[in-house]
């Protein structure tokens, strides 16, 4: 038993590395191409206008600012570029490292509440089978996305970062409804050991985005509306992972004390 519990404790010491919280100012990544784009516009009504006032018998030179302004452009563009394939890869990959952690957590989970049965003389088979078919459903919906590859097609392929921000949208979700499954089949089997658990209640539940509303509103909007879905994006694991912090150290203390 005392290994089990061992390795339920590193699961959630893993937790610090593979639950990596975002701040809300990686938006900015989103607003560059803008930044970018209000630069060339001077550019361009500088160019119109210098070009429609200026003197035909005098020779004209293109000015320090406009090729100040246009070699700002670009330079807002290439650091949009390169920091947009590292937000992607960052979104991607914390994704994955979350959905592999809860995998081991929960198999470690179902392996201490196993010993625990035993040690008291209880059959708990039957109602700990749904917890296990969860994790078996787990595995095989929660494959892992190379983040690296999204990153890099996110960057090329414009159409490539829908993609993207759908299955970061929609994973998280089933995601969340499948875990919120597992502590109550939990809650159940333990009930039947004789130990009182009740989960804590999520502060903020992860709402079923619809990604062709905010597909829609991204278009008509000329991407602004990019920006709250960038913030969403942050927002809902940021929040899913806050709960983990505190749901995963009390059930660690009641399975603990059932332990001794």
């Amino acid at each position: 038993m005392g290994a089990a519990v061992e390795n339920l404790r590193k699961d959630i010491r893993m937790r610090d590395e593979a639950d990596k919280m975002m701040s809300n100012a990686w938006i900015l990544v989103y607003l560059i191409p803008f930044f970018a784009g209000i630069a060339l516009s001077i550019a361009m009504v500088y160019t119109v206008f210098t070009t429609t006032w200026i003197v035909p018998e005098e020779p004209y030179t293109t000015p320090i600012l406009l090729t100040t302004i246009i070699a700002m452009s670009w330079l807002l563009t290439i650091i949009g570029f390169i920091v947009n394939i590292i937000l992607t890869y960052k979104l991607v990959k914390r994704r994955n490292t979350h959905f592999r952690r809860q995998t081991f957590l929960f198999e470690d989970i179902a392996a201490v509440v196993k010993a625990i049965a035993a040690k008291k003389g209880v059959d708990v088979e039957t109602s700990l089978s749904s917890c296990e078919r969860t994790v078996r459903e787990a595995k095989a919906e929660e494959t892992e996305k190379g983040a690296v590859l999204w990153a890099i097609l996110s960057a090329i392929i414009f159409i490539a970062q829908w993609y993207v921000n759908y299955f970061l949208m929609k994973d998280l979700y089933k995601h969340e409804r499948r875990e919120d499954g597992f502590w109550e089949d939990l809650t159940r089997t333990l009930d039947k050991l004789g130990i009182t658990f009740s989960p804590l209640r999520r502060v903020e539940t992860t709402p079923d985005r619809s990604f062709v509303l905010y597909l829609i509103l991204t278009i008509i909007t000329l991407g602004l509306f990019g920006i709250y879905w960038i913030y969403v994006l942050l927002k809902d694991p940021n929040e899913h992972f806050k709960y983990h912090m505190k749901f995963e150290d009390q059930l660690l203390s009641t399975l603990e004390s059932a332990t001794v």
